[in-house]
């Protein structure tokens, strides 16, 4: 069966990666995807990716194969290679032999490894969105010269896609935990004002009154005041809202 033609490959591979992106969206299986296409398309040995996670400040690794995935994290653990600089910096990193004084003076480990894995050149490019740095994208060849600026304009092209839908997701998974913690804030204010108005109504106290006894329970105990709230209507603290009994007068000795 003949190979399709390049341009027919690399529509379909557009297509692939625009489907993924329905549902249950996975970051890491977007970019192996990716990566792999990169292999294909660009008619390298192998692909890497780097995703930056900021609230982490530890980039998750992904790549084509199992060699360079473990590159990869090789290179987080060092803050070495490519897709680290690009990480760092936002710019592109162009095509430069593994066996160059140079590659060894910026990532000596890197290097090393790479080279014992049967690489002989690297380049990456960052994804990007406008000014914000999502990922690397990094592309590999086992023989001879460097990637070239064909490859690594498509690379390029494809890296800047695949950051679209990745700063997406974070976006709408940042305004999903926005809406959870309002919801729980919403939800721990009604408690608390449920809490005041029974307590204040039982013991016939003001409603300031009332939530100062909530306030100072929680405290005494460094618990939050909405659980001390929730327990208070239900019955289940030491918080009940029945005024304590006075303690009993003692009896006055007989004569």
């Amino acid at each position: 069966m003949p190979e399709q033609p390049r341009e027919e490959r690399l529509a379909a591979a557009f297509v692939e990666l625009a489907t993924t992106l329905t549902g249950d969206f996975d970051d890491i299986h977007f970019l192996r995807t990716l990566s792999e296409r990169c292999v294909e398309l660009l008619d390298i040995a192998a692909a890497g990716v780097a995703l930056a996670v900021p609230w982490d400040g530890r980039a998750q690794v992904t790549g084509s194969d199992a060699r360079v995935r473990s590159l990869e994290r090789n290179g987080v653990d060092w803050g070495e290679g490519p897709c680290q600089d690009c990480l760092r910096t936002g710019n592109p990193s162009e095509g430069i032999a593994l066996d160059h004084p140079a590659a060894s003076a910026a990532w000596p480990r890197f290097t090393h490894r790479a080279r014992r894995l049967g690489f002989h050149s690297v380049a990456a490019t960052p994804l990007r969105v406008r000014d914000e740095v999502v990922g690397a994208l990094s592309f590999f060849l086992d023989g001879p010269g460097t990637p070239d600026s064909g490859q690594l304009r498509l690379g390029r092209a494809l890296a800047d896609f695949a950051a679209i839908p990745i700063l997406q997701q974070r976006e709408l998974r940042r305004q999903m935990r926005l809406t959870e913690q309002l919801e729980t804030a919403l939800e721990s204010r009604i408690l608390v004002e449920q809490a005041k108005g029974a307590l204040a109504q039982r013991r016939r106290i003001t409603v300031d009154e009332a939530f100062a006894l909530l306030r100072d329970h929680a405290r005494s105990r460094r618990r939050r005041i909405s659980a001390v709230a929730r327990e208070v209507l239900d019955g289940t603290g030491e918080l009940s809202l029945s005024e304590p009994a006075e303690p009993a007068e003692p009896a006055e000795p007989a004569d």
